[in-house]
């Protein structure tokens, strides 16, 4: 006789969505808030950026570490615990008396975000059948991008009534009912046979078409980061436009991006890295025509929307790419592109933060359009490779 299949246990897939926006709202808050906490911290906006930058470093050695960690402990217990410190974050954050404490509260933050998503496609496959795998982490990317629509404009909105603060203490409470609803609907989920330790993630670079597509898509991240981060100053200091501005500028990228996740299925099944390719280049293009046209308003709004309507997507490819590379090792490979992603974020917010202190904005731009145009270089690599290897 068959065995039964296992219980699908969707509430604990809603609960751990709601952690997911959370998290997302807490890792790019910054990006709204940029200019208020420069003030108020009394740093430039490039060391206020550098908050992204060190969340991004944290979340490196979270995502290399978590599955020895995963090995030894009850599942539940680490989300939980990952959770739990979500919320301290938010509020270290909220109540930093200065720049040291804040550094200390994304750092936090960043433990979160790289233990979190190295964790999240094997917790799927334990909480619904393995048919319904895909449809749990489609929910768990409507969370993502549900994010990327709110959190922005509505840290901004926040910022602008209670402070940046108070926005940030937001999140607690959201991280507080992620904790509860998890704490209720998650099973049990026992260690099972030891998982793979960062050697074992390092050796799968020594395949050609790893280490290309691995290169491609840091290089690809670090060169989003190194302008996204700062938009809100490059708006009100080259734009010159007002928060209630800004705020709707940054709602205009999130809903974007929201239609760009819902689409980007599609395009890839029609050309997988040549869409890859494309988007890179498409933003390269978009931060020249951002230097060129950067004090008309019209033309900002615009090309920050179609910023937002392919960056936002991309992702989605980059992770369809992981079980397609390894097909025996999606674990081990998704904790390595967890970890090459948050190295390029951290990186990328630390170039654009000291060139835009430096340089201006046109040099962070201009840093940024580079890097892309080398990504997308890296990913027509990446797949002749695979060509090569098939």
């Amino acid at each position: 006789m068959a065995a039964a299949e296992p219980r699908a246990h969707w509430s604990g897939v809603l609960a751990m969505t709601l952690c997911v926006f959370t998290l997302i709202a807490s890792e790019f808050m910054p990006v709204s808030l940029l200019t208020p906490m420069a003030a108020d911290l009394r740093v430039t906006e490039g060391m206020a950026g550098q908050g992204i930058a060190i969340s991004g470093a944290f979340a490196v050695a979270a995502s290399l570490c978590i599955a020895q960690i995963a090995g030894r402990m009850d599942r539940k217990t680490l989300l939980l615990a990952l959770t739990a410190a979500m919320g301290l974050s938010g509020a270290v954050i909220a109540l930093a008396p200065g720049y040291a404490v804040y550094m200390l509260g994304r750092a936090l933050i960043g433990v979160v975000v790289g233990g979190f998503w190295s964790l999240s496609a094997a917790t799927a496959m334990r909480l619904v059948p393995a048919a319904q795998v895909p449809r749990a982490l489609a929910v768990f990317n409507g969370g993502n991008a549900l994010a990327t629509v709110i959190a922005a404009p509505l840290g901004a909105w926040l910022g602008a009534v209670i402070g940046w603060r108070g926005a940030f203490f937001c999140l607690v409470p959201v991280a507080l009912a992620a904790f509860v609803w998890q704490w209720i609907s998650l099973p049990r989920m026992p260690a099972g046979p030891g998982a793979a330790g960062a050697g074992h993630v390092f050796r799968l670079l020594r395949r050609r078409v790893v280490a290309l597509g691995m290169l491609g898509v840091g290089v690809f991240f670090m060169g989003q980061f190194t302008l996204f981060t700062y938009v809100r100053p490059f708006l009100e200091t080259v734009t010159r436009v007002e928060v209630s501005t800004v705020t709707l500028v940054l709602l205009v990228i999130g809903v974007a991006g929201f239609a760009g996740t819902a689409l980007v299925g599609a395009v890839l099944q029609r050309g997988f890295y040549a869409t890859l390719a494309a988007i890179p280049l498409l933003m390269a293009a978009i931060a020249g025509a951002l230097m060129a046209w950067g004090g008309w308003t019209a033309a900002v709004v615009v090309l920050l929307g179609i910023w937002g309507l392919v960056a936002t997507a991309a992702p989605v490819g980059w992770w369809a790419w992981v079980p397609r590379t390894f097909p025996h090792d999606a674990e081990a490979g998704g904790g390595l592109m967890v970890a090459m992603i948050q190295l390029s974020i951290a990186l990328g917010s630390t170039v654009g933060g000291l060139l835009f202190d430096h340089g201006g904005y046109r040099s962070t731009f201009a840093a940024s359009a580079g890097l892309l145009l080398v990504s997308a270089a890296l990913i027509v690599l990446t797949s002749r490779a695979e060509a090569q290897a098939a």
